[in-house]
């Protein structure tokens, strides 16, 4: 099948993947006084009296903004707001196909990082949680947090966190299969962008305490003078403690576990030779992986992950995303703390039994539908245990 072909084909017949309905039928002169006018000015009053009551009488606690300004698409860059929708339409429709979840595309003309924020502050009234998507690094960073801060729903960056979180499970399986401790990995990361921090501070969160980042320049060092500024610089204090430098190459020698939020082919098959016995390799450039699986299988890796839909292993962010949203606005929260995430990762791990445990299956199915009510009770269980819900 030509993806492409048909994909332009599906989204001119249609017209976009998505649409407004309702949930009410208004079919009569009472049916509508009830639903609007006169009868919506008690709601109205109810929620003025108290505006927590928003939640009690509008769609809020079900919608969830998908927004972006079109700076870093999946695999195209800043291609700007408009070219941004069909990806935001299809996330909402992942949302709602999944978790059951009403998301709404919010495609911002500005790349300004105080006009991002000020717009997703003006519209947050009428939105349960906020899904922050395709923003380049690493405005990213700075916009996520002054969200999460200014804001009572939560702010969650898909683009960091969604992927963090199922690499984090594909990781917990995998150090299982194949008897390895989180505490005693080495874990290379290259490309510590947007999602390569995330999966930094998620895996550590979990457990990991070994880890090297390499970005274009080699090793992320406080004694080097290329590029370490910003979240690379916060990175040099939580990673690579020896103070290793150095290329790719010299950090992987001796690894457990090589993950790859890079460029095609960064990983060779001779540097997998150096790894530790049974090497794990995430491979999650798209569409060009790292190293391709089959190099990957050659070149003696024991558990491989891609991106990539034709291989084993997906690590496909709509394992995580939907049911976190659903637990996150089930529970009332008022954010998306690291004990929901790490008890989403739990969750999907968990879905993989002992039994069927195998190199080619570390991870559950994009559609498999216990990822959902899994992810989300664990999400809802730990908002309520952590504190993260509304008063």
């Amino acid at each position: 099948m030509n993806y492409n072909e048909e994909a332009l084909k599906m989204h001119e017949e249609n017209h976009g993947k998505i649409q407004v309905a309702g949930k009410v039928e208004i079919n009569s002169r009472d049916q509508l006084c009830i639903a609007y006018t006169p009868g919506v000015a008690e709601p109205c009053r109810k929620i003025h009296e108290n505006k927590k009551d928003v939640y009690r009488y509008t769609a809020k606690g079900n919608l969830v903004a998908v927004v972006s300004d079109g700076t870093a698409v999946l695999g195209l860059g800043n291609i700007g707001p408009e070219a941004a929708m069909p990806v935001m339409e299809g996330k909402s429709l992942l949302f709602k196909q999944f978790g059951n979840v009403d998301a709404f595309p919010i495609c911002l003309d500005t790349q300004d990082t105080e006009e991002i924020i000020k717009a997703v502050k003006w519209i947050a009234p009428s939105f349960g949680g906020i899904n922050l998507e395709d923003i380049a690094s690493p405005k990213c960073f700075e916009i996520e947090r002054r969200l999460e801060e200014e804001l009572d729903i939560p702010v969650f960056h898909d683009d960091q966190h969604g992927t963090a979180i199922v690499v984090t499970a594909a990781l917990m399986n995998a150090a299982r299969l194949t008897g390895k401790k989180l505490q005693n990995l080495k874990v290379v990361l290259n490309g510590p962008g947007a999602a390569g921090t995330a999966i930094i501070k998620m895996i550590m969160f979990a457990g990991v305490k070994n880890v090297i980042a390499c970005d274009e320049f080699g090793i992320l060092c406080r004694k080097r003078k290329e590029g370490v500024e910003g979240h690379k610089a916060e990175l040099c204090e939580i990673t690579n403690l020896d103070e290793q430098l150095g290329t790719l190459a010299d950090a992987v020698k001796d690894a457990d576990v090589f993950i790859g939020v890079s460029v095609a082919n960064a990983l060779t098959p001779e540097m997998v030779h150096t790894m530790a016995p049974d090497p794990i390799v995430f491979a999650m450039a798209n569409p060009v992986p790292e190293i391709s699986y089959e190099t990957a299988m050659e070149a003696g890796v024991k558990v491989m992950g891609t991106g990539r839909s034709d291989c084993p292993n997906q690590i496909n962010n709509v394992l995580a995303f939907p049911g976190i949203f659903r637990g996150a606005l089930d529970a009332g929260a008022r954010d998306i703390n690291y004990e929901m995430k790490r008890a989403a990762a739990e969750a999907i791990a968990g879905l993989v039994t002992e039994e069927e445990l195998k190199p080619e299956y570390i991870i559950p199915s994009a559609f498999d539908k216990r990822v959902v009510e899994a992810v989300a009770s664990a999400v809802k269980e730990a908002a309520q245990r952590s504190g993260a819900v509304r008063k």
